[in-house]
């Protein structure tokens, strides 16, 4: 059986827990994520920033885990996403993947990060530092 677990969270995210998470005695590897906020983008200073998320995105973050749980290579899932306001430093995204061998362990991470980037509906405000905003990562 594949342990699954997900949530969408306005509190803050710790990636030794979904390391711990994940963790399996058949599993010779862990591979985490942490996606975390920056204080910039594409040139422009980034003092803040508040992850919005739609009511289906916990359901939907949960559809995305089980997909990756599915490949026969993976032990264990975990991933979370933050919302509410973030601090530069803060964590946004937290994945951890447990597979028998490395290879397998990067795939899947990196395939459960990138379809939560893709299909997550979580939206991204980010304020600059000469006051002005945006709204981005919208899928």
């Amino acid at each position: 059986m594949v342990t699954v677990i997900s949530t969408v969270s306005e509190e803050p995210l710790d990636i030794a827990a979904h390391e711990a998470a994940v963790a399996d005695r058949r599993a010779g590897a862990v591979v985490s994520f942490a996606g975390v906020v920056r204080d910039h983008d594409h040139g422009r200073s980034v003092t803040s920033l508040e992850y919005e998320g739609h009511p289906s995105a916990e359901k939907l973050l949960r559809e995305v885990a089980e997909e990756i749980a599915e490949d026969p290579d993976v032990y264990a899932v975990a991933v979370s996403h933050r919302i509410g306001p973030l601090a530069i430093g803060d964590v946004a995204l937290a994945a951890a993947v447990s597979t028998a061998h490395r290879a397998a362990a990067f795939t899947a991470c990196a395939r459960l990060v990138d379809e939560v980037k893709a299909r997550l509906p979580i939206w991204k405000r980010q304020v600059f530092a000469d006051g002005t905003d945006e709204w981005v990562n919208c899928p």
